[in-house]
């Protein structure tokens, strides 16, 4: 190879670093995004900037039309009282709802407006499963807002409820304090017959459905 094309196969390796760094620089601006408190978010700090914010769904106020949902945050942990209205319009995990975390990823408009582009929804931790279970009274209460969302509930075996897997609903738990709010349970494993006795007070984990009925992932006595 003589000097002439030496010369300009430096040249030529050398703009194609350059573009691809340009590239690579454009990629990563437009995806990176930077993470930022809601108080930050909701004072325009950040305006026209790609950022992530977290923050739990404000108690009703979230509403769809068309494609768009709309829906406040707030930060439980911040003294301050900012919120910070968000709009998106993708598909919506069954897990969203009131006092949801929403991890929101997008860009604040001048109406400061967090126009979404990623959101990521996880359980707020009063529902997931933990050291202390829920009344079922309590449970119920919650309605929509625990729809297929992991909880832990507590209760008694209501007499004469029972049934074998496969024959319909297990049986029925009973709210050990009012003695009335009760919920049937389905679940297709094995259980003892201790823990499915008559007046047994058990642990449930699971999820109530759309039909009014809890389904157990796991059945246990309690303590």
């Amino acid at each position: 190879m003589n000097a002439r094309m030496k010369k300009r196969l430096v040249i030529v390796t050398g703009l194609i670093i350059i573009v691809l760094a340009v590239v690579l620089a454009v990629v990563g601006g437009n995806s990176a995004a930077k993470t930022v408190t809601i108080s930050q978010a909701a004072a325009g700090e950040f305006q026209g900037k790609r950022i992530q914010v977290t923050g739990n769904v404000v108690e009703n106020s979230y509403a769809t039309e068309g494609d768009v949902l709309t829906f406040t945050i707030y930060d439980p942990e911040e003294e301050s009282s900012a919120q910070l209205p968000v709009s998106y319009d993708g598909g919506v995990s069954a897990t969203f709802g009131n006092d949801v975390t929403a991890i929101c990823t997008g860009k604040v408009a001048d109406d400061g407006v967090l126009y979404c582009s990623e959101l990521v929804t996880k359980c707020p931790s009063k529902y997931e499963s933990g050291t202390d279970a829920l009344q079922v009274a309590r449970m119920l209460e919650y309605g929509d807002d625990v729809l297929d969302k992991t909880v832990r509930v507590t209760g008694v075996v209501k007499a004469g409820s029972q049934n074998a897997a496969g024959q319909g609903d297990r049986f029925v738990l009973v709210d050990a304090e009012d003695g009335a709010s009760e919920v049937a349970v389905t679940f297709g494993d094995a259980v003892s017959e201790e823990t499915l006795a008559d007046n047994a007070t058990v642990v449930l984990t699971g999820h109530m459905c759309d039909n009014g009925k809890f389904d157990a992932t796991n059945v246990a006595l309690e303590g």
